[in-house]
């Protein structure tokens, strides 16, 4: 069985093409995985689809109400499915936390908007909130999209070329080394002399001494 996703937003024509296009939207075509995208307000119960209301003890802007993200978690949730909250002070997404999400049956992402949502959803119908990065969104929408994508990758068959997810940014705590195509020679610029050689295990020394230099300049953190 493909891994079945339902994300839960009151944006959810943000995702239509994202999902349609790319590589995504060609492993979700292949039945790869499956993504369904659901308007929260069809789970209100109000003539005007109330969603939100103003935070009790006052601020700024709006939260995100109990009662539709209850009635939507509890008529989507299957057994053992992962109920996860999209939100800035959630834990850090990585590659490995995408790919142990890959290997579910079934997960159900909430994406939060304006202040957030109501506490008690988060403590009753979440296990799990992932942060896609140190940055507030206008909605976690976007950030429901970046999750699929992280995780579709290491679904089987999705990216079609599987050496792709060994030699890249992250995946051996090193950012990725700088890639050549044709032609050689572009108004002065010549690709580096190793790359047209043939010999593999120079390229590879070439590879993996770029990439720690490129390592060291921009996210020495990772060395550490």
């Amino acid at each position: 069985m493909p891994l079945a996703i339902d994300i839960l937003t009151l944006f959810p024509r943000m995702l239509e093409g994202f999902m349609a296009e790319s590589i995504l939207g060609k492993g979700i075509q292949a039945g790869l995985l499956a993504v369904r995208v659901h308007d929260l307000r069809s789970w209100t119960t109000d003539k005007h689809r109330t969603a939100d209301d103003r935070p009790f003890g006052g601020g700024a802007g709006m939260v995100m109400k109990p009662e539709p993200v209850f009635a939507a978690v509890e008529q989507l949730q299957t057994s053992g499915c992962r109920r996860i909250y999209l939100t800035p002070d959630g834990v850090p997404l990585s590659p490995s936390l995408a790919r142990e999400l890959s290997e579910q049956s079934h997960l159900i992402l909430l994406s939060g908007h304006y202040e957030g949502v109501d506490q008690r959803i988060r403590d009753r119908v979440i296990d799990q909130e992932i942060s896609i990065g140190d940055y507030v969104l206008t909605n976690g929408t976007l950030a429901a999209a970046v999750l699929v994508d992280a995780l579709a990758r290491f679904i089987p068959g999705v990216l079609g070329e599987e050496k792709s997810l060994t030699h890249e940014s992250f995946t051996s705590k090193l950012l990725d080394f700088p890639q050549y195509t044709r032609p050689a020679e572009f108004r002065g610029m010549s690709v580096p002399e190793v790359l047209l050689s043939g010999n593999h295990a120079e390229i590879e020394k070439w590879r993996q001494a770029r990439a720690l230099e490129k390592t060291r300049q921009v996210r020495p953190d990772l060395l550490n």
